[in-house]
């Protein structure tokens, strides 16, 4: 059988600053037939490179080689692991502003400690609160329903498509740009695991600075996730799209047709390494109701 091996030269930029390149670098490949953007993913996947902006693929040939060993790297966690759970959800008051424009939750009693002594034995009380709020308050999750009348709601979402899923987390939060492009994932693998970004945002949550400038997917960032089979996308930043450059959700609109999970407004997502954790956000079983906040977290650990 006929094998095959790419020879080019490559310049790599990365998102935080600096750049790598490589002049007559030589690679395997799955057969003949391999352009700039299949070489370039190659290349800083046999690499091992993180946190990639973008790649040059230059002078590329094509020539039947024995295969010489191009590795695929699949990250895991550094140093030695505790079993522990980590945060990772906001907590929810009443007046908090999550999203600016959307309405603040309010907290109203149904029944106070004081009145629930006429209604029980003595020394008996309790509080029943009621709780106004839109579902996209705190930390919470967009289910398909949220951009299509014709997807899952949150009471059709599969358990396991929710609960204890293996974390890829992609510490961005020394990133030059806004937008995450889809070569930062190159040096993971991502199929069947939660994808959590995190750029560091949350350090302005509830505050006004957490509505401007804030940091976002991009739509091929989003489209290589889909194509890569993940199954929930998670960022601890204002939304995941770019709400600053019109009306278009690009990656809303790519990960929840293919039926990808959106959780937004995350944090402590620095406390996660970036393999080996377990990561679960549940909302409530609601029908007709595309998005309500989650209790999120993160186990490290056996």
């Amino acid at each position: 059988m006929t094998e095959y091996r790419a020879h080019f030269d490559a310049a790599v930029y990365f998102s935080n600053g600096g750049s790598l390149s490589a002049d007559g670098f030589r690679i395997d490949l799955p057969g003949p037939d391999a352009d700039e953007k299949l070489v370039g993913r190659l290349f800083v996947q046999h690499l091992g490179l993180a946190l990639v902006g973008s790649i040059d693929i230059r002078n590329l040939t094509v020539h039947a080689e024995a295969h010489r060993g191009t590795r695929w790297i699949e990250t895991s966690a550094p140093g030695p692991r505790t079993d522990r759970l980590v945060e990772l959800s906001h907590v929810i008051q009443e007046g908090l502003v999550t999203y600016p424009g959307l309405p603040a939750p309010v907290f109203t009693p149904h029944l106070t400690r004081e009145q629930s002594t006429e209604k029980y034995a003595e020394g008996t009380q309790f509080a029943m609160d009621l709780i106004t709020m839109i579902g996209n308050t705190g930390t919470y999750l967009d289910s398909p329903f949220h951009r299509y009348a014709d997807g899952a709601d949150l009471a059709g979402l599969p358990l396991d498509s929710l609960v204890d899923l293996p974390a890829e987390v992609f510490h961005l939060h020394d990133a030059a740009d806004r937008g995450i492009p889809a070569s930062v994932f190159y040096d993971r693998d991502v199929a069947g695991r939660a994808v959590l970004l995190h750029t560091g945002w949350d350090r302005h949550f509830g505050t006004p600075e957490y509505g401007r400038g804030a940091p976002f997917l991009t739509g091929s960032g989003a489209r290589y996730l889909v194509e890569q089979g993940a199954v929930l996308v998670g960022i601890d930043s204002l939304n995941l799209d770019d709400t600053e450059s019109g009306g278009e959700r690009p990656a809303h609109t790519e990960l929840l047709a293919a039926g990808v999970h959106v959780v937004e407004h995350l944090t402590g997502l620095g406390e996660l390494p970036p393999s080996g954790s377990r990561f679960t956000a549940t909302p409530p079983r609601i029908e007709s109701f595309g998005t309500f906040p989650v209790r999120a977290y993160a186990r490290i650990g056996n």
